[in-house]
């Protein structure tokens, strides 16, 4: 399929993971993408050589979107290179695993520049260059509706993003601009291995029972409902938190 065709992507935080996979089936569906990733040069140019691989167009620009700065030269030199941006996908993530009572300020203003902050002021380049028809994807969590220990300062910022996502559906629905949040399950990424070291192993196993599939999911999957959102036939879906998680109960 190419619908997307004529299109330009960008996906932050796209060098690993659930972006990775969001940047691999973007290019599948016709988009150009944008490759975005902040210190992780070499597997952002094995994503760009992927895409290319299957005949389609990639970019890796460095930005690191805890900096405003380096936020306005990613939006600045997708349009210097591909000439327009269509889809924004706020995919960049960090996390510190603690408890409440031991996170530090530092690494709370961490957390909170990457996954709030960061995406707000990428919200706000994201309402200057997309068109008609735009469409914003924002990337949460399923954990962040849960509670669960040692990510209070995690979830507390995707929760800011969903936030963000029913505000700028209402400011931009005007204009014809979809805003979305897609929150994942428990997915299988480099994230999820961290989160196991720190709890007991049988977690992963009640997991799995947990889900109504039998599974964890893979990125891929979310990958999939980004591409939705993306296109047209989701165009009347909008300010929505839409939950992929494979029946986690």
């Amino acid at each position: 399929m190419a619908h997307l065709a004529g299109k330009v992507a960008i996906i932050t935080g796209a060098s690993r993971g659930i972006g990775r996979a969001i940047a691999e089936r973007l290019a599948r569906d016709g988009a150009a993408v944008v490759v975005n990733y902040a210190r992780s040069a070499e597997e952002a140019k094995a994503v760009v050589a992927a895409i290319a691989n299957g005949v389609g167009k990639a970019i890796a620009i460095q930005a690191d979107i805890g900096s405003v700065p380096d936020i306005r030269r990613l939006f600045k030199g997708t349009i210097a290179q591909l000439g327009r941006i269509d889809i924004v996908v706020n995919n960049a993530a960090k996390t510190v695993f603690k408890p409440i009572e031991a996170i530090t300020e530092e690494e709370f203003d961490s957390v909170f520049a990457v996954n709030a902050r960061g995406p707000l002021f990428v919200l706000q380049e994201a309402a200057r260059a997309l068109g008609q028809g735009g469409r914003v994807i924002n990337i949460s969590t399923k954990a962040a509706q849960l509670g669960f220990p040692l990510l209070g300062a995690y979830l507390a910022s995707k929760s800011a993003l969903e936030q963000f996502t029913m505000v700028l559906a209402n400011e931009l629905g005007p204009r014809g601009i979809t805003v979305n949040t897609v929150s994942a399950g428990v997915t299988e990424t480099k994230m999820l291995e961290e989160l196991w070291g720190h709890f007991p192993p049988e977690l992963k196993q009640v997991s799995i029972m947990r889900t109504a599939l039998g599974r964890l999911g893979q990125p891929d999957e979310i990958a999939d409902v980004v591409a939705f959102l993306a296109s047209e036939d989701a165009r009347w879906i909008t300010g929505q938190n839409i939950v992929a998680d494979g029946g986690f109960r």
